[in-house]
């Protein structure tokens, strides 16, 4: 049965609402949504008197949306990024920073990609969340990290790629790669392995980093251009490269070794360096004596030589005679420093004869007084 307002109500209290409320005080209230819509119709109408759809109100309302449709073109661009802007859905140019226009939609589109930003991505290990230390530690993906090298040994390699957009490639980094990041990090870990395959263990991990370095970066490069990723690589940086953990130990006794062997080549070289020089030095100086008596060998037998000549040359003209002297001249000289015996072989000789040398007989007699020589002979 409907409720009806009826005196005192019906419990005979006066006039009551449906939910019992008595009549509410005259105050402000809220402006009526009708009321308003009301009075914009005739400040409307006296705008426009000719009527609401009249010919100069519909090409006034026209002009007011094409200007907020042409108004809606204007878009900017922020430091970090580049504008590329499609005209249906066609890359036609691409803008710098700062505030730019392009045709309204549908006509024209931008995108915005992050394209002057330089972007990390880390294979072989993974940041992860730390409560205990307030931070963030890293944890090592054996998966992505250890590698095979050229001499068939493991090595356990962390490395991060650093990579952006190259300024003339935004339209083929939007357009021909679907997963940018996922496909620098597949194609780094290929190169990585790839250059690792191909070298020894013992420059990896002593000096060779900038080489590795160099090669990985290049092969990178080269990968993603042949994808036409418009990705320029600007740095690979390997922030570990050990054995495995399992080896470690045994690797740091061969480091220690060959440290040692170092040590025991640069004390060799240095002794070397010492001796080498004294024993060149010597040798130099017996090259020097063997010349000098060379020299002197070959001086005297060439005067021995023309001695022999000149001899021959009188023994032409005196056979006899030249043969008698050289031959007394050579007894001479071989009988002269020698104790001598003279043999007497004749009839009547007497065998050993003392040989009396007078002349030194003559040399040494002490002289006599001329008294004692006068009376004393017969």
């Amino acid at each position: 049965m409907p409720w009806k307002n009826q005196g005192g109500g019906p419990w005979g209290s006066g006039p009551k609402g449906p939910w019992g409320s008595g009549p509410q005080p005259v105050g402000p209230r809220p402006p009526d949504l009708e009321d308003l819509l009301r009075r914009g119709q005739d400040r409307l109408q006296q705008i426009m008197p000719g009527g609401y759809f009249s010919g100069i109100g519909i090409t006034l309302i026209v002009l007011l949306i094409v200007a907020f449709w042409l108004l809606s073109g204007f878009f900017r661009v922020q430091s970090e990024e580049l504008g590329v802007v499609l005209r249906f859905g066609k890359h036609v140019r691409t803008v710098q920073p700062g505030l730019n226009y392009h045709l309204p939609y549908p006509i024209e589109t931008v995108l915005l990609p992050k394209a002057l930003r330089v972007n990390t991505i880390s294979i072989g290990m993974t940041l992860i969340d730390d409560p205990a230390r307030r931070g963030r530690s890293i944890r090592d993906v054996p998966e992505e990290s250890l590698m095979l090298t050229g001499d068939e040994n493991i090595v356990d390699v962390d490395f991060t790629v650093l990579w952006r957009i190259k300024p003339d490639g935004v339209g083929d980094f939007l357009f021909n790669i679907q997963n940018p990041e996922g496909t620098v990090k597949a194609v780094s870990e290929s190169a990585m392995r790839e250059v690792i395959g191909r070298s020894q263990i013992q420059p990896i991990l002593t000096g060779a980093r900038n080489v590795t370095e160099q090669g990985v970066q290049e092969l990178i490069q080269r990968t993603l251009d042949s994808y036409g990723a418009g990705i320029q690589v600007t740095q690979v940086q390997m922030q570990k490269v050990d054995p495995p953990a399992q080896v470690i130990d045994a690797f740091r006794d061969v480091q220690a070794a060959r440290a040692n062997l170092e040590q025991l080549q640069n004390e060799a070289q240095t002794y070397a360096n010492q001796v080498v020089p004294q024993a060149r030095g010597r040798s130099a100086k017996i090259l020097q004596d063997a010349e000098g008596y060379k020299e002197q060998a070959v001086a005297e037998a060439k005067g021995q030589s023309a001695r022999f000549l000149k001899v021959y040359e009188e023994y032409k003209k005196a056979p006899d005679v030249t043969r008698e002297r050289i031959y007394l001249e050579t007894m001479e000289r071989v009988l002269g420093g020698a104790d001598k015996l003279v043999y007497d072989g004749g009839p009547s000789g007497q065998g050993i004869v003392p040989y009396l040398p007078l002349g030194e007989l003559t040399t040494k007699r002490p002289p006599t007084t001329g008294p004692q020589s006068s009376g004393g002979t017969r």
